[in-house]
């Protein structure tokens, strides 16, 4: 047994800067994983003094040769029973590294565990025997960190003294897993013909593998990308609980991503609410005056009160999580009874608890098989991709974004029955069903119109906060139902409190919330409704593709007040909803509305009275045929 100490072992005290990565080793069963580990840790300096000789003298008290896995046997049970049945953690240090190496079990009945150490994992190491060469279950292994979302693997050919250190043997190996890895989107970082037992290709290159050009496992290990940094991610606060304390409301979470402090601006997600961090809250001095960052638990006061419950996340405004009621996600499936389309689940994300339902199963997949099973249920230990449609929305960010807002654990009658990663959110975006029909109303437009003397109309009106859409909105609303008309005023604010609670607003969510505007009041208008929109809607593409959806019934009404009057008056608060929204086109604000270029009517509500600007509007919709003009008419039938 060669016991020399690698130059690998690390040279600088406790306390390094030097970047951590998370790895999980896998395999199947006695291909060697445990013995790895235990020589990564002697070939490192990373054992304790004396516990090589502790151990040996162990085997020799047993009467069986040393083994290098028996430094992870902490169970009686793994001693005994030859097999790891946890994951086990393992610290150790390389020149570059700090290194937490997850032992994952490889026997097929351990498999769940195995995948709980893969999810906590930055890269994984898969490591196979030279002689037995790829398995089914190293396929498996492969198949799962691809489902969990694992990139970096490092492929170890492991008992190379089996096969007389061949090359030929190791070639044919290597392309077989680089063939089936690539298959899944994972391209190895490097493929290492390794003896474990001896050290062969574990810190340094002997001899006995010349022929092979490329990094040993620790340099390989060196080659991983770490995580980012949980505080170079955006903001994520879930909020635990809300207390009253003294005279104050104070926030209480712990920040999972970013870092927060006094004076910050931020937004409650999934509703969007924007304050500004007042205190920071600690004990026991305080406020607090230093950056709060991910992993602390903190409290905290806003500067005006909102309604918070536990579940939302805060954010910075402008990199909040998106709110969603459907998600995308890749399940494994832990409970007795199969999970099929249409069952009530009850959704955890962080903090939020939200109840749901199966809307859709893909891909479902044994993954002791690697077999497709038909997509109407999810088998236990079994993984498959879901969609879940929410009954209120929730604030998520996709895996990919961010690890620790996107997760989710899924729990049946009170007991935790599955978890997984978002892939994506909001797939109600996604193409249409060719099972979904839209039925026509059994009325033509004609009657409508006869009716109310009108024809459908979807009347826009877009301009700054305070500039008095709402108001003369109102005003033509009462006007026309004077007339006998039907019309419909959909505000932004109120439609923003019920439809498109779930937005937030980033250009995207801003872009949705038009959306949505315009396809109901177009639905509106096409059955003989005046729809009457105020809302800011800054951006110019936004209101064209609104005018898109609504064709020739689409009417946009620059209501063109100047910035300094609509901040005199903002009667409902529309300057902190602005800076919300990135609205910033007032005095000290900044700008970002992009007025209209060819509005089929302008209104400035600081040089006319509401009454004239209402009659301008009902003069807008005679001169282009939605009103009928009753004495035009009357003339006509004498």
């Amino acid at each position: 047994m060669n016991m020399r100490v690698s130059s690998a072992a690390p040279a600088t005290p406790n306390g390094t800067t030097r970047p951590q990565v998370s790895i999980v080793i896998v395999g199947h069963v006695d291909h060697g994983k445990s013995t790895l580990v235990g020589r990564l840790l002697h070939e490192t300096g990373s054992l304790p003094d004396g516990k090589l000789e502790m151990l040996q003298a162990v085997s020799a008290r047993r009467g069986m040769p040393f083994e290098w896995s028996f430094l992870l046997d902490a169970l009686q049970t793994e001693r005994d029973q030859g097999i790891t049945i946890d994951t086990t953690q393992i610290r150790f240090r390389t020149n570059a590294r700090e290194v937490v190496l997850i032992d994952a079990p490889g026997h097929a009945e351990f498999l769940r565990n195995m995948i709980t150490g893969a999810s906590q994992a930055d890269g994984a190491v898969l490591i196979i025997d030279a002689l037995e060469g790829v398995r089914d279950q190293t396929r498996r292994h492969g198949y799962l960190l691809h489902l969990l979302g694992v990139k970096q693997v490092a492929v170890v050919v492991n008992k190379m003294d089996r096969v007389d250190f061949g090359q030929a043997r190791f070639d044919e190996i290597k392309a077989e897993i680089s063939a089936h890895l690539e298959g899944l989107g994972v391209k190895p970082v490097a493929v290492i013909p390794i003896s474990a037992r001896d050290g062969d290709g574990v810190a340094e290159l002997t001899s006995r593998i010349g022929w092979y050009r490329g990094p040993t496992v620790v340099e390989a290990l060196d080659g991983l990308e770490p995580a980012k940094p949980l505080s170079s991610l955006p903001l994520r606060l879930p909020v635990q609980a809300i207390y009253k304390f003294d005279d104050r409301r104070i926030v209480a979470g712990r920040v999972e991503a970013g870092e927060l402090r006094t004076g910050d601006e931020i937004v409650i997600m999934p509703a969007g609410k924007i304050a500004k961090i007042k205190t920071v809250e600690g004990w026991p001095q305080t406020p607090v005056t230093t950056p709060q960052g991910a992993g602390r638990s903190v409290g905290i006061t806003l500067d005006r009160e909102l309604f918070i419950e536990r579940g939302d996340v805060i954010a910075h405004v402008g990199r909040e999580p998106q709110a969603a009621r459907r998600l995308h996600a890749r399940i494994f499936w832990l409970h007795d009874q199969p999970l099929s389309k249409g069952d009530s689940i009850l959704v955890r994300l962080g903090t939020r608890e939200a109840r749901g339902s199966v809307v859709a199963i893909e891909k479902a997949v044994d993954p002791g098989s690697l077999s497709n099973e038909e997509n109407r249920a999810i088998a236990r230990n079994h993984v498959g991709e879901i969609e879940i449609a929410l009954t209120q929305p929730v604030a998520v960010d996709p895996y990919t974004e961010n690890a620790r807002t996107g997760r989710l654990v899924i729990e049946v009658q009170g007991r935790i029955a599955g978890g997984g990663l978002v892939l994506t959110v909001d797939a109600g975006k996604r193409a249409q069903p060719v099972d979904i029909m839209p039925v026509e109303s059994a009325l033509q437009p004609q009657e409508r119109a006869d009716r109310y003397r009108h024809k459908g109309a979807v009347v826009w009106m877009t301009g700054l906060p305070g500039a008095g859409k709402s108001t003369l909105a109102r005003a033509l609303e009462r006007r026309l139902f004077s007339r006998g008309g039907a019309p419909v005023l959909l505000d932004g604010d109120t439609v923003r409190a019920g439809l498109n609670k779930d937005l937030g607003f980033t250009p995207e969510d801003r872009a949705e919330n038009i959306r949505r505007l315009a396809e109901v009041a177009t639905h509106l208008a096409r059955n003989g409704h005046i729809a009457i929109v105020a809302a800011v809607s800054p951006a110019r593409d936004d209101r064209a593709a609104a005018r898109r959806v609504a064709g020739d019934l689409f009417r946009e009404i620059h209501v063109a007040t100047a910035a300094e009057i609509c901040e005199s008056r903002d009667p409902k608060g529309h300057y902190a909803k602005a800076r919300a929204g990135n609205l910033q086109n007032f005095t000290g604000i900044g700008t970002d509305y992009e007025p209209p270029l060819d509005a089929e009517l302008v209104i400035d509500t600081a040089t006319r009275g509401i009454a004239d600007a209402t009659d301008e509007l009902e003069a807008l919709l005679l001169r282009t045929g939605v009103l009928f003009d009753d004495i035009a008419d009357l003339g006509a039938n004498i």
